[in-house]
């Protein structure tokens, strides 16, 4: 994965990027984290010279030690002990809508505080080896997760095709070691040529084959579509692009840790503009009460929320983004 995101940002941003596998486990102890910690410091002080614009990226999960060792980037992945998988990838997610991200948002805190700012901690839509985000997030929850990838800080990382929903393909015959995460590796949906438009070659001469599903999401498809996953995350992408308290470097604050029954809502902020960030999975409403009162929205979607003095109703299914 490391890999494939280092090009992604080299060919983004025209910049070069080294990434390393930086994967700890318990029984490595303190001592041996120390080590890799100061091996990456010499890796990276010698980057840092050459190529004074690269992004060293690692793939540890634990950005608490990855970033005080030396990375510009680390991911919050499904292993190691960030709570990730209470958003995304469980039996009851919170983008499901009935999930509980209140774990995730305190140890996400932990991780933010310990870090000390010295790089970025980013948070994947999902990875190769990962099940698709839309086998567990459903219609436009999926758009509700989104809305959160894309106003939190660090480097935002979206898997190939999740923009457009692409699905789990189940049944699939592993490839190299692939086994069940085989299926979150199909081609990319382009059009509703053939192979989707990946490939001119035969069906059967694919290395993985395409989603048989007559009705597989595409790009074509959905960039026609004003109202399409791709379509909203363009949109969340340019709010993004225009509030730089919604960017990388922003501060964040959680006003509401998405405990059962409870919305996520948080503020971030960049110098004096603050920006407040709901997002209510949940098929009931919730209701937040605010110091400040909302100066103006700049995103909304779902019903748009009932305003009270600094009493805000969040509806069902909703988000919004709103200045204070």
């Amino acid at each position: 994965m490391a890999a494939s995101v280092a090009l992604l940002i080299s060919s983004l941003f025209g910049i070069p990027v080294s990434t390393t596998h930086a994967k700890t486990t318990a029984i490595m102890g303190v001592g041996a984290v120390k080590r890799t910690s100061e091996v990456n410091l010499g890796v990276v002080n010698i980057l840092d010279e050459e190529y004074p614009s690269a992004a060293f990226v690692s793939e540890w999960g634990e950005p608490d030690k990855s970033l005080k060792g030396g990375f510009h980037m680390d991911f919050l992945l499904h292993f190691g002990p960030s709570h990730y998988n209470d958003l995304f990838r469980c039996e009851k997610p919170f983008f499901g809508g009935e999930g509980d991200a209140s774990e995730f948002v305190k140890k996400y805190m932990e991780s933010y505080k310990k870090s000390e700012k010295k790089g970025l901690i980013c948070i994947p839509s999902g990875n190769h080896d990962m099940d698709r985000l839309s086998r567990y997030i459903k219609g436009d929850r999926l758009k509700l997760a989104f809305a959160f990838l894309l106003s939190m800080p660090g480097a935002p990382y979206i898997y190939y095709g999740d923009e457009i929903g692409m699905r789990y393909v189940e049944g699939l015959t592993s490839k190299e070691g692939g086994y069940n995460r085989t299926g979150a590796r199909s081609p990319m949906q382009w059009d509703d040529s053939e192979n989707a438009g990946f490939s001119s070659a035969y069906a059967e001469k694919l290395y993985i084959p395409i989603d048989p599903d007559t009705a597989r999401p595409t790009v074509k498809a959905q960039m026609a579509d004003d109202d399409s996953l791709r379509s909203e995350i363009k949109r969340l992408i340019d709010i993004r692009q225009s509030h730089k308290p919604l960017q990388s470097l922003g501060e964040i604050d959680f006003l509401s840790d998405g405990a059962p029954g409870k919305p996520l809502v948080y503020v971030r902020s960049f110098n004096d503009e603050k920006i407040l960030v709901v997002i209510n999975p949940s098929d009931e409403a919730a209701k937040i009460t605010l110091e400040h009162n909302v100066s103006k929205f700049i995103y909304c979607f779902g019903k748009a929320p009932k305003i009270n003095g600094n009493s805000i109703t969040a509806n069902s299914i909703s988000a919004f983004f709103a200045t204070l």
